[in-house]
């Protein structure tokens, strides 16, 4: 982002930014430690470099394995097991030099999260939709935009990053399409652990999450899977440059718990949600499917019907969903930690950055933070940072 402020790009993560003698790896090393030295609940959260380019796999693994080292926050290993989180891995899982020959990386991604503990992940599975891809990868965003003739917007105005949008449409009859697909699937099924990867959509970069209940069907059915790959309800590229016309593995229901709710709970570092636990929150969905009576391999269709609407929904203890009608409507809540043991430093380091901001900077330091009022109906979680 820094790089496209200038007009340019970074490649990799050893390019250093324009005018900084730093590069990708450094700032992502540097915020795993500072994140582990304070003793967040939740690790860095990394959106890795070259991002829907071919042949980006040897730039994921090397940011996976940037931090594999970093010392784990005393109080942190309490409650999560990952130094940091890659999100919508499936943008970052391709071979190739060029979409011409661009083909799945994912196994050999997920081999390197089977055989790591310090990685976690999210998908970004394409559910094959017309939606609006909104980033801070505005490099990628331009590419996007260079590619498909679509609108594109951009702002770029006092920003610590960068933006992009633009409309775009996947298509199973499309090549790049199918094979984005076929690889996020690929992730969910070589990744032998359901703890370490999230159901997302990267939404709605990769479709809307409405689609969800849709790719638990493809999760569960290998039937389902199959049939597009056989009836041409996707591009042959899905079964000539990935694995998963050759994957058979079925996740059953616990696996769908884990990775829409468990897994996100535990990686998020919470401690009272994620589990029919007495003493945690009380946020349970009731679905009308019953595990006793279903083949979700052969009945795919009730599986995504049923996932599609809950007939209770339950937030707090409350029911705000009942016979599949809204009832009740409950004010969001906003979780922010508030770190202990860090004041005398947190001062030091605001007075060394100060000047640098005063000189530099465009917007006043007094309109930098968020402020206490804008956190409303807030949730605090106080961490020891000694």
């Amino acid at each position: 982002s820094e790089a496209w402020g200038w007009g340019m790009n970074v490649h990799g993560v050893n390019d250093k930014a324009p005018y900084f003698d730093v590069t990708s790896k450094e700032v992502v090393v540097a915020l795993a430690k500072a994140n582990e030295m304070l003793n967040l609940p939740h690790s860095i959260h990394i959106h890795p470099n070259d991002l829907g380019h071919p042949g980006n796999v040897p730039t994921t693994i090397e940011t996976m394995d940037a931090v594999k080292d970093v010392k784990k926050g005393s109080k942190a290993a309490e409650i999560r097991d990952q130094i940091m989180h890659v999100c919508h891995l499936q943008f970052h899982s391709y071979t190739g030099n060029s979409w011409k020959d661009a083909a799945s990386g994912a196994e050999e991604v997920a081999k390197y999260i089977n055989k790591h503990d310090h990685i976690t992940c999210d998908v970004g599975q394409v559910t094959l939709d017309e939606t609006t891809t909104m980033t801070a990868d505005a490099p990628m965003e331009y590419d996007l935009f260079k590619l498909s003739g679509l609108k594109w917007a951009n702002k770029d105005i006092e920003c610590e990053t960068a933006a992009g949008i633009i409309p775009c449409i996947y298509s199973g009859r499309t090549p790049v399409s199918s094979l984005q697909w076929a690889i996020g699937l690929e992730l969910f099924l070589h990744i032998d652990d359901p703890w370490k990867v999230c159901l997302t959509t990267d939404h709605p970069n990769a479709g809307p999450f409405i689609r969800y209940p849709r790719i638990i069907s493809w999760l569960m059915s290998n039937t389902r899977r199959m049939e597009m790959i056989e009836t041409g309800e996707v591009h042959k590229w899905a079964e000539k440059r990935t694995t998963l016309a050759t994957l058979d593995r079925e996740y059953d229901f616990y696996d769908i718990a884990t990775i829409s709710r468990a897994a996100p709970a535990k990686i998020y570092g919470f401690t009272d949600k994620g589990a029919l636990t007495p003493g945690y929150r009380a946020d349970i969905a009731v679905y009308d499917i019953n595990p006793n009576d279903i083949d979700p391999s052969r009945q795919y269709a009730e599986i995504e019907k049923g996932f599609n609407v809950a007939d209770y929904t339950i937030k707090d203890g409350q029911i705000l969903v009942k016979d599949k009608e809204i009832v009740k409507v409950k004010e969001s809540q906003n979780v922010w930690v508030n770190v202990q043991g860090w004041e005398k430093n947190e001062e030091k380091v605001i007075n060394n950055i100060m000047p640098f901001f005063t000189q530099y900077y465009s917007v006043k330091w007094e309109n930098y933070p968020v402020h206490d009022h804008y956190v409303s109906n807030p949730i605090r979680i106080d961490v020891d940072g000694k």
